[in-house]
């Protein structure tokens, strides 16, 4: 199917703010604590009565989602807001901040808690999942909320917010534990924190020695590109290395306004990267994907994941097989630059995390070959070496400075000859069987009755007759 050159235009820029929003001075429309709060999150907010404009025209499924009581919060700031086609309810910015009646729809394997996050929670809003690092939940506040949040089960919720007495649990936990060594700062957006906050927070990370990097999980880049100010980056600049990685979902949310954010991060010497998730009516298609990663090489932000929609609850309607996640890998895959492509994963259920999951490029091999194809369907065979003197862990420097995973070694794990086994939990109890009791009696066999009454006596068991 073709595009219309005007889905694929940017959206209009100038001083004047986006219709129907032109009376706003552009002060205001410019200042993200006024975007904040003017947002729009209910029905007449969007409708905005017989005498205004609307907004966007709702759908009967969207005022039937828009009207739900005590479901998962809407918040869409004026700014993005202005960027969804008021007409078509599959646009693609729509899709992702306006609710509708599919998320009250229940499907198969949904979870609230999809990730296991709350399993691996050793003290409330820290997750320790993977062996080096730690997530931190700082705010359970978004400038905006995806209708696919994994979080949404406690983001959004203006009751349950994180304070310092959270912090300093999850402070003392990360200086307690060594051998972590990555911390990312999520929620919520932690770009939503009061600045004073989030410096407090960076600057007592920075302090603890054996926490060499910290990473920022935000969208406000997008939903609200005003809030990066050239303060806040100058904040943000005073604690490196300190990385950001932006959830970018579509071309469309690349906006001029959006550029300018970016290019304030990354002239601040913030290394980015964008984290999509695959939606089915999103960006389910190969050629919206390559637009969109091409796009982010050029503000300077690497893509970093493509995640498989989540199991959460109310989401059912954005997920895509796996399938899809593989044609798309295949389009970008030689097809443009290798830094522009993602790795696809799937964050397994339960707490199992990011599994990479990639189209077979390893067709086969043997002792001296091994065979491949690349992304056009050229086969061929690489030779392996006749003669390898293998690295000798016990001579490498770096071998012995390795930090101790604790039981999470895994695969590697076991190449390395650290582990000999990695076995699903409860496996040695099912194979130590116990032994039963055996007779030393004779055998003897019972021809009736009265035989099966004499060996039970003898054996002390009951005894069936066999004919």
């Amino acid at each position: 199917m073709s595009l219309e050159y005007s889905e694929l235009d940017e959206p209009p820029e100038g001083e004047k703010p986006p219709h129907p929003w032109e009376d706003v001075p552009p002060s205001q429309w410019n200042d993200w604590r006024w975007q904040l709060s003017h947002r729009l999150r209910s029905v007449e907010d969007f409708a905005r009565g017989e005498d205004l404009p609307p907004v966007i025209r709702l759908t009967p499924e969207e005022i039937t989602g828009l009207s739900v009581t005590g479901h998962f919060r809407v918040d869409v700031p004026p700014y993005f807001a202005s960027l969804m086609d008021p007409d078509d309810p599959n646009c693609p910015i729509r899709r992702q901040v306006i609710p509708t009646s599919l998320e009250l729809v229940p499907y198969e394997a949904e979870m609230a808690d999809s990730l296991g996050e709350d399993a691996h929670s050793p003290v409330p809003g820290l997750v320790h999942r993977y062996p080096d690092r730690v997530l931190m939940l700082v705010t359970t506040q978004c400038a905006a909320y995806c209708r696919f949040c994994t979080r949404s089960r406690l983001v959004g919720d203006a009751h349950v917010q994180f304070n310092m007495a959270n912090y300093e649990q999850q402070l003392d936990y990360i200086a307690e534990t060594p051998e972590v060594r990555d911390v990312l700062l999520s929620g919520g957006d932690p770009l939503m924190l009061a600045p004073r906050v989030l410096e407090r927070l960076l600057k007592r990370l920075h302090e603890i020695p054996h926490v060499e990097v910290v990473r920022i999980g935000s969208r406000t880049p997008i939903f609200l590109p005003q809030r990066i100010t050239d303060e806040l980056v100058t904040m943000l600049a005073q604690y490196h290395p300190l990385w950001m990685n932006i959830h970018i979902n579509h071309p469309k949310e690349i906006t001029p306004e959006a550029e300018g954010a970016l290019a304030r991060l990354a002239n601040a010497g913030i290394p980015l990267g964008s984290q999509t998730v695959l939606l089915a009516g999103v960006n389910d298609c190969p050629n919206i994907m390559m637009n969109l990663v091409q796009k982010l090489v050029r503000n300077r932000v690497r893509p970093y994941y493509l995640y498989q929609c989540d199991m959460v609850q109310g989401a059912g309607h954005f997920r895509t097989p796996v399938a899809k996640g593989l044609e798309i890998m295949e389009s970008l895959r030689g097809h443009t630059s290798g830094y522009a492509i993602p790795t696809y994963v799937i964050d397994a259920p339960e707490g199992g995390g990011k599994v990479p999951i990639l189209p077979n490029y390893l067709i086969s091999m043997s002792d001296s070959k091994v065979v491949v194809r690349n992304y056009e369907g050229f086969i061929t065979a690489y030779t392996q070496p006749a003669h390898y003197t293998p690295h000798d862990p016990a001579t490498c420097a770096y071998c012995q400075q390795r930090r101790a995973e604790w039981g999470q070694e895994g695969i590697a794990g076991l190449l390395s000859g650290d582990v000999r086994e990695v076995a699903p939990e409860g496996w040695r109890e099912v194979h130590e069987r116990p032994l039963h009791r055996r007779s030393t009696a004779p055998f003897v066999v019972a021809r009736g009755p009265e035989d099966l009454s004499l060996i039970q006596e003898a054996v002390g068991v009951s005894v069936e007759e066999r004919t």
